[in-house]
């Protein structure tokens, strides 16, 4: 295989997966994919990329492995499969770019460490738009020299931002979706009490935009997935709510104050429970509009 630089493993061709290893492929590096579905594989092959067989074809010749899987459990199955394990070259990094578990990620790259391969945690922001135009936000944990070396092949998905040592990325991912779950949570309620009282979304969005109560919610949220009905903003509702798990379970490890996040968690797993698995996140404030909270709550 010939490339700009080295080839680039692929593991997680699914919705954030998919376009982020287009990307790659795009800016003329060899990628070499695999995901448990064959269309999945299909697409990356369409689009330029190397459909592997199996795991042992994605390591065996990549000096860069990124993985894009659900969570800690699907990135630990991968890493330790003997598969992956025993063809990753020495030297090579892997960079889990999923939202996975800060304590996990940090035992895995001790794992790793023993095969004489580096790790990065590097998980995104921005949803599958962000991926699809290469303007994620990416929080990176790690050595700060492999930092460096990656730098120039995740910067084509997007601003590389490093955060820490490793298993800092998946921390500052997860304090980050807690915080954003929680101001949408807020900012459906104050919507949804001023609309009560009779005041226009739209003067309360321009308010609060110019105003101290501004966030992702008032600013993208609420103006462009959730006025317009659409509720497609690509992140689903569990993936939030996994996220604020993580948040909640960092804090009970090191003892940090978490009542509010619990408070608003215990919210989003009401609605997860209500909503369709396939509930995009946004679609938390329909869930509060149609009144299924219980009056005494």
């Amino acid at each position: 295989m010939s490339s700009s630089g080295p080839v680039i493993g692929f593991v997680g061709l699914g919705r954030m997966g998919a376009p982020m290893s287009a990307r790659l492929v795009a800016a003329g590096h060899t990628v070499v994919g695999y995901d448990v579905s064959e269309q999945a594989r299909q697409r990356l092959g369409a689009a330029g990329g190397h459909e592997a067989t199996g795991l042992g074809d994605v390591a065996k010749s990549a000096r860069l492995v990124i993985l894009m899987l659900p969570n800690s459990d699907a990135v630990a199955s991968v890493l330790e499969d003997a598969a992956l394990f025993d063809r990753l070259q020495p030297g090579a990094i892997v960079v889990d770019m999923s939202s996975s578990e800060p304590l996990r990620t940090r035992a895995l790259a001790e794992l790793l460490e023993k095969r004489g391969v580096r790790m990065l945690d590097a998980p995104v922001s921005g949803g599958v738009s962000g991926a699809e135009a290469g303007k994620l936000t990416i929080m990176v944990g790690g050595d700060a020299s492999d930092v460096a070396e990656a730098t120039p092949y995740l910067a084509e998905l997007g601003q590389v931002v490093h955060v820490g040592p490793i298993g800092s990325g998946h921390a500052v991912k997860a304090l980050n979706n807690l915080l954003s779950a929680t101001h949408l949570l807020v900012t459906s309620e104050a919507m949804l009490i001023g609309e009560g009282f009779g005041l226009d979304r739209d003067v309360m969005l321009s308010v609060f935009n110019s105003s101290s109560g501004r966030s992702g919610s008032t600013e993208n949220k609420w103006p462009n997935f959730i006025i317009p009905g659409t509720f497609d903003s690509g992140f689903g509702l569990r993936l939030m709510l996994k996220d604020m798990n993580i948040a909640i379970q960092l804090a009970e490890q090191v003892g940090a104050p978490d009542a509010l996040g619990k408070c608003a968690r215990a919210l989003w797993d009401q609605a997860s429970q209500d909503l369709p698995a396939t509930a995009d996140h946004t679609e938390i404030a329909r869930w509060l509009a149609d009144g299924v909270i219980a009056s005494d709550q």
